[in-house]
């Protein structure tokens, strides 16, 4: 037998690293941000887009990744849902039945073509209570007071800009109103969220964590955030400093977020 150019160590490592990624053909490549008119830039690497499929949903489901994400989520029939980065639809399709008929879930992603072939299955799977849109990588474009729940799977570590994503997501949120973020709990650049940096990153745009539990079926941790306060202008938000990075106008992070078990 030939040897494999790569070993299996490696190649464990790398199958890991993309764990927390949804399904889909490659979409883009960015690792770096740059300011985007009065928005500041992250400071902090920004994960690549990727989306390779990494789990089938059959195998997914057996985990109870979707069941054990809406519930920790409360997310109940009647509900109106946002799913940002909705790849091809894993959770949209769960998501449609949860909140039944007099409920709705929009289905977001920014590939033109991802969001096509989600409006197909869409279509063919007749789920009348969900709508797909296009969406723009610094903005979701949501309607205002619209959602009771916002969810954000395995996608955070790939917005670019995401102070001015979540500035541009905050309206959209409904009185009492949810963001729930799914992430790993390793570096931006592992396709990951540190929790404290994820907390500093939503307080400097206005939003306050009500808790953080860990999700293993989910690949790392959930995540629950509501507004708080008022939404800051544009150019008063400061990014957070991650350690070991010399930037005196940036937000410390606070260490004391840590996902806990329920």
């Amino acid at each position: 037998m030939r040897r494999a150019p790569v070993s299996l160590a490696l190649l464990g490592a790398a199958l890991a690293m993309l764990a927390g990624c949804d399904g889909g053909p490659p979409r883009a490549t960015r690792t770096q941000a740059a300011p985007v008119g009065p928005f500041p830039a992250p400071d902090r690497p920004v994960s690549p887009i990727i989306s390779s499929r990494w789990s089938t949903e059959e195998a997914r489901d057996r985990l109870h990744e979707a069941a054990e994400v809406m519930e920790k989520a409360g997310i109940a029939p009647g509900m109106s849902v946002a799913d940002i980065g909705a790849g091809e639809g894993y959770y949209t399709v769960r998501l449609a039945r949860r909140v039944g008929p007099h409920g709705r879930v929009l289905a977001e992603d920014i590939v033109p073509d991802v969001r096509d072939a989600l409006a197909r299955r869409v279509s063919r799977d007749q789920l009348d209570n969900v709508s797909v849109r296009l969406g723009d990588p610094n903005d979701p474009k949501l309607p205002d007071d619209s959602f009771d729940r916002i969810l954000l799977v395995h996608m955070y570590h790939e917005i670019a800009q995401p102070y001015e994503f979540l500035w541009r997501m905050r309206p959209s949120l409904r009185e009492g109103g949810q963001v729930i973020v799914v992430d790993a709990n390793r570096a931006t650049q592992n396709h990951g969220t540190p929790p404290a940096l994820l907390k500093c990153e939503f307080a400097a745009v206005g939003y306050r964590l009500v808790r953080m539990t860990a999700m293993p079926s989910a690949g790392g941790y959930l995540a629950v955030f509501e507004r708080a306060g008022d939404r800051p202008e544009p150019g008063a938000i400061r990014p957070c400093r991650l350690p070991g990075h010399n930037n005196p106008s940036a937000r410390k992070l606070d260490e004391s977020s840590r996902p806990t078990t329920q």
